[in-house]
């Protein structure tokens, strides 16, 4: 499950930041490459801060691994991503720059599929037909 941040909770308690450590499933229909699937869950490690304008910034990083069928010959391969995610939450609703929350509490469900999608990479390879294309 993925977990809010509830800012009237944290301006309650005169905290303007936080820690977020959690795995969820991704969402298997993001992934466009033929034969390939998540091996696993998403590992999310994020740090939030409340700014003066109760705007709330995040940032952390994802981590996934990918497992299936090479794109080029077939063979398994694998892949572990790692990679940075940033996004400001303001009150009201995103204006395509800024994702929005409602009622005090971020949903962080939408920035991370966002997240994980932007992370995926064209195609998965195995480690000889990477070594070949980087040749």
């Amino acid at each position: 499950m993925i977990p809010e941040i509830d800012v009237r909770g944290c301006i309650a308690k005169k905290m303007s930041e936080g820690s977020l450590d959690f795995d969820f499933e991704a969402d298997e229909t993001l992934l466009d490459i033929p034969f390939v699937k998540f091996a696993g869950p998403v590992r999310a490690a994020l740090a939030y801060t409340v700014l003066d304008d109760f705007s709330v910034e995040v940032r952390g990083e994802i981590a996934f691994t990918l497992l299936g069928a090479c794109s080029r010959c077939l063979k398994e391969a694998k892949q572990e991503i790692v990679c940075r995610a940033e996004g400001l939450f303001e009150r009201g609703e995103g204006d395509g720059e800024t994702y929005g929350y409602r009622n005090g509490k971020v949903d962080l469900n939408e920035f991370l599929r966002d997240s994980v999608m932007f992370a995926l990479p064209p195609r998965l390879l195995c480690e000889a037909c990477e070594q070949w294309e980087n040749e």
